[in-house]
């Protein structure tokens, strides 16, 4: 609800700037062109994630990768790393912090582990693994129709080996500081997941031909929108009750649409001018870890969307915006506001009774980010 209350401050700010001419209200009509398909995608993807999550198929996924795990906690640790990323780069960060973190806390439960060092790990890895793909955060969404609209392929050429370390930098922290339960055992139950079998296989079908659309090249809100009806379609025949407007992220639409006026608003009034003088210029491994170190810090310091619409005008070419992309979603690794995903997260580990110290999380993440930050900008000079 916070993040409503904010919108709506924004958005009540952006229309006495139109009002009074500092936005001009082409400028403003440009903005909404630009994000209406971004948050129509968001929107829908998140419909998606939800009501595949109502149709079993995220804990069937956590009980077979229990059984796949033989007892191993180092190997159940690692399904659960592919599952978050996985479910990261294909149906956003957003989707692994609210769908796949109860999962992962109810799955450590169920094996008589620790549940934080999974919980950890997911939010971890829904901020770094969602350099990916357009599809895996909306602040890459943006930079995709900032560059101009490369296809997905071509975008993850561009990220994949930053990605890659953004994955496995935090991977080996928490390998590293959680080793002794990880080289423990457990024993696996039978699977006892209740679930709805019309609802479950076509949720599967669903997202099955979901997957490879939304790399497709196809403007990805297209397959996305698709795949809510045909579920919202199944789920209106078989369990109607589970149609209900909370399913549509409404706060977080609300919230982004202030944010883009106001950013727009104020990159007009000179924004632009400034950020440059912060982040430099230059394509060189010194000149993007600066891009990258400060939309690190802009993102820890209000949250990453703001960040990167802050920072969007100074990057200038494919390998800037990279670096730029790095340091607001790898790099939003310490503050509990740098992104709304580690904030959901949150909120499903109270909802759950798991404990959090943030000053614990901030001191970790003081540690990962920067690590994951340089690491990904070094080979990010490798990229083409």
């Amino acid at each position: 609800m916070r993040s409503a209350i904010v919108g709506a401050v924004l958005l009540a700010v952006g229309g006495v700037l139109i009002a009074t001419g500092v936005l001009p209200l082409e400028d403003a009509a440009a903005v909404g062109e630009r994000v209406w398909p971004i948050l129509l995608f968001v929107v829908a993807i998140t419909i998606v994630s939800e009501l595949c999550a109502e149709a079993g198929v995220f804990a069937a996924i956590a009980h077979r990768a229990a059984e796949w795990g033989r007892g191993r906690t180092l190997v159940l640790w690692l399904l659960v790393v592919v599952i978050a990323v996985v479910t990261t780069v294909f149906l956003s960060l957003d989707t692994t912090a609210v769908l796949l973190t109860p999962v992962v806390v109810v799955l450590a439960r169920h094996v008589g582990v620790p549940p934080l060092p999974f919980a950890l790990t997911t939010v971890w890895l829904a901020n770094t693994a969602s350099l990916l793909l357009p599809v895996s955060n909306l602040t890459n969404l943006l930079a995709q129709h900032r560059l101009g609209g490369p296809s997905p392929i071509e975008f993850a050429a561009l990220m994949a080996l930053p990605a890659l370390v953004a994955i496995l930098v935090p991977g080996a922290v928490i390998a590293v500081l959680h080793r002794r339960m990880l080289v423990s055992r457990y024993h696996p139950d039978e699977p006892s997941v209740a679930v709805d079998p019309v609802l479950f296989r076509s949720s599967i079908v669903v997202l099955a031909l979901l997957l490879p659309a939304l790399v497709s090249g196809v403007d990805v809100w297209i397959p996305a929108v698709v795949a809510a009806i045909v579920l919202v379609v199944f789920f209106a025949v078989r369990r109607r009750e589970v149609l209900r407007f909370s399913l549509v992220p409404w706060q977080l639409v609300v919230f982004a649409a202030g944010l883009f006026l106001v950013v727009d608003a104020a990159n007009s009034l000179g924004l632009v001018r400034l950020v440059d003088a912060v982040a430099g210029s230059g394509e060189g491994f010194v000149d993007l870890l600066r891009l990258a170190g400060t939309s690190a810090a802009g993102a820890n310091a209000i949250n990453n969307l703001p960040a990167y619409l802050a920072l969007e005008g100074v990057a200038s070419s494919p390998h800037r915006m990279a670096a730029l992309l790095i340091g607001v979603n790898a790099g939003s690794l310490i503050t509990p506001w740098a992104s709304l995903a580690t904030m959901l997260w949150h909120s499903r580990l109270v909802g759950l009774g798991v404990e959090v110290s943030w000053w614990r999380y901030a001191a970790l993440g003081a540690v990962v980010a920067p690590l994951t930050v340089v690491g990904a900008v070094a080979v990010l000079t490798l990229a083409p």
